[in-house]
Order: C-alpha cells, then structure tokens, then sequence
C-alpha cells in the first residue's frame, strides 16, 4: 500500500488533498463525508471583514430608522453595540471539534489592525493554522503598486509575529513578479504560500442591462498556472507549498506533486462531482504509485521541478518559442 502521507506548515496530513474555502465547508455533515472519503484536512470558509461591516451598516440602519420620532426620543435600541465575527467564530470551532483531520481557518480584512485582532480571535478556536487571504483588486490611481506589497507585506509579518500556530498566505497570480514576491512573504515568516487564488469578476447581462455576479467554477486548464510557479518555486524556498485552481481529478493531484507541491487544495472538483470524489482521487494516485513503484509521495515530489530537470526553460517561454517555431507541426484544425 501506497504510504500519502505528506508535511504542510509543519503538520503532517494523512495526504495531500485539502479542502479549499468554500460554502460546502459550512455544513457539519459535509465536513464528516469529507473526513470519511479520506480529505487530509480542511480550509474552513473564509471570514471577510467586508461581510462584518455590511452587516454593521445594515443592523445601524435599521436599529436607528425609527430614532428620534419625537424629542424625548433618542434610540429605540440603546447599547446594542456592533455586529462582530462571533457567529462565525464558534461555527469554526463546531468545524474543528465535529472532524478529527486538521482544520486551517481563512482570513480576508481591510484593515491593517484588524488583521492581527481577527487573526488572534480565530487562533482561540483551537484550528490547526490560518490562512490570509490576499486578492487583488483595482486601486485608485495614486496608489503605488510599492505601497500595496510594502502593506501586505507587512501585515503578514504582523499576524505571523502575533500568532503561534502556522500562517499560510493566500496569493493572486497578479503581482509584477510573483517569483519575488513569494520569495519576500517568506522572509516574513510565513510557513506556507498558496497558488493562486481564484478571483470572481463581474459580467453583465445584455438582456436585462445590469450587473451580474456568476459563479465561476475552475477547469483543469486552469491548473497550468498553479503548477508552472510551483515547479518554479520548489527546492527555492523553505515554505510549504500549496496548489489551488482546476484540480479536479487524481491526475491533477500526481502532477502537483511532481512539480513540487506539499499539498493540493480542491473545491470545484466536489461541487461537480460530489465529496466522495475525494476517495477516487486518492484512488488513483494510490494506483499511479504502485504502477512507478513509488513507496511514498516524498520519493517523487518534486522529480520534476524545476530545480530538478535537466531543461533549464521548460518553465519559461521557451515552450512557447518552440512552438512558435514549430507551426508547421502546431496546425489547428479548421472547418471552412
């Protein structure tokens, strides 16, 4: 029998297939399926600081839409405070107490101060590490592309600084040059990068000439991008490293894992097919395995990283320079 076992952020995981941040992780039940069909551990859905301040603009409205009706009327609803992360604070910690599988929290804020407040906050649950959540998006004009590194930056220090279990960081594929850009989160602190967050965008309907917010699931095309920077990256740094987007089957997995990878993060793959799609991907790579005559995952993670290659631009453009130069070989098919 083939021996998954893997390391990530220090802590070791049954295998390498973790459950991303998602809605499915808010349900208890879904949780125990996900430890039964054999996940290595589970990212529970992030807490947006975004949604907390919506949710205070809203309870203000409301509580205060009725305030001053008459003079001797000042509130309706003295001392009522803010609304704040509890609810999602001990729903994290039913997750972590209903499995037994390590179970990582998920962390988005605006700002700078609360980042570590939170962060501390979900660290009291008794999760097995966190992890933040960075996303780009469009900022105004002034702002310096300097200024937002140096600010992320800077918080994952903070929180890392603050918080003694593991921190992973969550990053988008958008920075100038993400090579140095993981090569400084490390210098953090930091125990793990994530590769890459999957941003929603925005579309519009034609029909009915408004906003629309679709959900956009991955596809394993997609997975390219993750692996090409994990095979980069491996045997550079001493972080964990994650793979997250259009993992979808047991061969996504297996090519992860030899391009270097520590764990992958899957999510789209179970809204498709279902959570005991977790046990056919493990299936498979439990078989890939025996057919290489691999022991254990640490014997190929990795092997075809690209420290450890013998082509130096396999990872670069030189792929695509071949085929350029190669057209004649590279034709598509087309119906006239």
């Amino acid at each position: 029998m083939a021996d998954l076992r893997t390391t990530y952020m220090g802590i070791e995981l049954k295998n390498p297939i973790v459950v991303g941040a998602s809605n499915l992780v808010t349900d208890i039940e879904n949780l125990k399926k996900m430890e039964a069909a054999g996940a290595g551990a589970i990212v529970y859905k992030s807490l947006f600081e975004e949604q907390i301040q919506m949710e205070n603009f809203e309870t203000d409205e409301e509580l205060t839409a009725y305030n001053d009706r008459n003079s001797e009327m000042i509130s309706l609803f003295p001392g009522m405070g803010e609304v704040g992360p509890h609810e999602f604070l001990e729903n994290l910690r039913k997750a972590k107490n209903a499995v037994k599988i390590p179970v990582f929290a998920s962390l988005n804020c605006v700002y700078k101060y609360t980042w570590v407040d939170y962060a501390k906050e979900i660290e009291k649950t008794g999760v097995d590490g966190i992890e933040l959540n960075f996303f780009s998006t469009p900022k105004p004009f002034g702002l310096s592309g300097h200024d937002v590194l140096e600010e992320q930056l800077n918080i994952m220090h903070d929180v890392k600084a603050a918080l003694k279990i593991p921190v992973a960081v969550k990053i988008s594929p958008f920075y100038t040059n993400t090579l140095r850009m993981v090569n400084m989160i490390e210098g953090t602190g930091v125990d793990a990068v994530v590769m890459f967050n999957k941003l929603f965008q925005p579309d519009i309907d034609i029909n009915q000439e408004k906003m629309q917010f679709p959900y956009n699931f991955s596809t394993s095309d997609e997975n390219r991008l993750p692996l090409r920077y994990v095979g980069l990256l491996a045997g550079q740094v001493e972080m964990s490293l994650a793979a997250n987007t259009g993992i979808m089957e047991g061969e996504d997995v297996i090519k992860m894992l030899l391009a270097g990878a520590d764990i992958v993060q899957v999510v789209t793959t179970l809204y498709k097919h279902g959570i005991p799609h977790i046990g056919k991907m493990l299936s498979d790579v439990e078989a890939w395995m025996i057919k290489k005559n691999y022991q254990s995952v640490g014997e190929f993670r990795g092997l075809l990283s690209r420290e450890k290659i013998d082509d130096p631009y396999a990872y670069k453009r030189a792929q695509y320079v071949d085929i350029l130069m190669k057209s004649n070989v590279f034709k598509p098919k087309i119906s006239l």
